[in-house]
C-alpha cells in the first residue's frame, strides 16, 4: 500500500500502539525511526511527537514541531536553521496544499497531553 494522507481506515483517533513498530504496521507513521513521514513532493502524511526535540510545544490543539534537521545529538536542541528538506520539506508541502497530517503522540514527549505508556494517534493537524 502506498503512502495514506488523512485518517488511516482502521485506526481511528485515540488508538493506542505499544511500540514504533506497531505504528509501522498499522500504517499510521511508517518510519521507525524518524518524526516525519512524507516528502517535499507529496507532503507530510505523519508525524510522531517523542520529546527528540527539546523546542517542541505541545499546547493540546496547537503544536510548535521543530522539524527535521539543524539539532544537537546531545542537547537535542536547534542550533542551525533548518532547511525546507526531507521532513521539514514534507511539512512544507503538506502547509501550502491544505492537506492535514497524522499526529502520534508518545510516551516520551513532556506534555500533558502525551500517553504514560506507548503512542497515540491524536488525529489531524493542519
Amino acid at each position: 500500500m502506498g503512502r495514506v494522507y488523512g485518517h488511516v481506515p482502521g485506526e481511528p483517533e485515540g488508538t493506542h500502539y505499544p511500540s514504533r513498530a506497531a505504528l509501522s504496521q498499522a500504517g499510521v507513521h511508517r518510519p521507525l525511526r524518524s518524526g516525519v513521514c512524507g516528502d517535499a513532493l507529496g507532503g507530510a502524511a505523519s508525524v510522531v511527537l517523542s520529546g527528540g526535540y527539546e523546542d517542541d510545544e505541545d499546547q493540546g490543539d496547537v503544536i510548535v514541531y521543530t522539524g527535521q534537521g539543524g539539532r544537537d545529538g546531545a542537547s537535542g536542541r536547534q542550533v542551525a536553521d533548518q532547511t525546507l528538506v526531507r521532513g521539514s520539506g514534507a511539512l512544507e508541502r503538506s502547509r501550502a496544499l491544505g492537506r492535514p497530517v497524522r499526529v502520534v503522540r508518545g510516551r516520551g514527549l513532556r506534555s500533558p497531553f502525551a500517553p504514560s505508556a506507548g503512542y497515540r494517534y491524536d488525529g489531524l493537524y493542519r
